[in-house]
């Protein structure tokens, strides 16, 4: 996974229901190279975990599914067995 990277995925339909601290992180990427990151950044959002991931292993990057504010409750919204554990798994062995 390049160390460096412009990227980061996440479903911006959402953000009205993300908390605080999320808005801020993607509002400071959003911000560009006037904002406190000084880097442009672009948002892709393929709605794959799989997809976003495999494009993450190659050009490098985050992708993010955070906890909202609909479901206080929930910690998140990826999937421990199926969706969560392998592609975690991948992304430590990359």
């Amino acid at each position: 996974i390049p160390a460096d990277t412009k990227e980061f995925a996440i479903n911006a339909s959402n953000s009205r229901h993300w908390y605080p601290p999320v808005t801020r992180y993607v509002d400071e990427m959003l911000a560009g190279e006037t904002g406190p990151r000084a880097k442009n950044f672009n948002m892709r959002w393929i709605a794959s975990m799989v997809a976003d991931v495999h494009r993450i292993l190659n050009r490098g990057g985050i992708f993010m599914y955070p906890a909202d504010q609909r479901e206080p409750d929930k910690a998140g919204k990826l999937r421990l067995m199926y969706e969560a554990n392998p592609m975690s798994f991948l992304v430590e062995q990359a």
